[in-house]
């Protein structure tokens, strides 16, 4: 079974995808779900869903390490045809999952009491992002 997420983005950030994910697998029974977002400038993450206050700090502390490359540490870099937070957006999805294997079962994604699926936007700019999904059920 297989389907794709579309999530619009408002720049960088963290932005939730729990809740369609969990109801695309509601009542699929037992499997495991592997996402991918389909871009090299973003990533997903497992990560806490309960203080917002952690995705704040997330991207903080991402932003602080992989500045802007029009910042003095970064001049190092060649790849500015995009804009300043291009590159630097492909540095942070190069150190962060693209992707995820998440057990299902009996419909209900396995995932613990505070942890949600995000979107990880690493771009300043609006977009539009596409996850691709595919939830392979257990024949046994």
């Amino acid at each position: 079974m297989q389907t794709s997420f579309t999530i619009s983005t408002a720049g960088q950030g963290l932005y939730p995808l729990t809740d369609k994910v969990a109801h695309w697998v509601a009542g699929q029974g037992d499997g495991l779900l592997t996402l991918l977002i389909c871009h090299t400038s973003a990533s997903l993450l497992i990560q806490e869903n309960a203080d917002p206050d952690v995705q704040t700090d997330l991207l903080a502390f991402y932003q602080r390490l992989v500045p802007p490359a029009d910042a003095p540490a970064m001049s190092y870099l060649r790849h500015r045809m995009e804009g300043p937070d291009d590159m630097p957006a492909h540095i942070k999805a190069a150190m962060l999952p693209v992707n995820l294997s998440i057990p299902v079962a009996g419909g209900r994604l396995q995932l613990g009491t505070w942890q949600g699926i995000y979107l990880f936007e690493h771009r300043d700019a609006p977009h539009r992002r596409r996850i691709a999904a595919h939830f392979s059920a257990d024949r046994g």
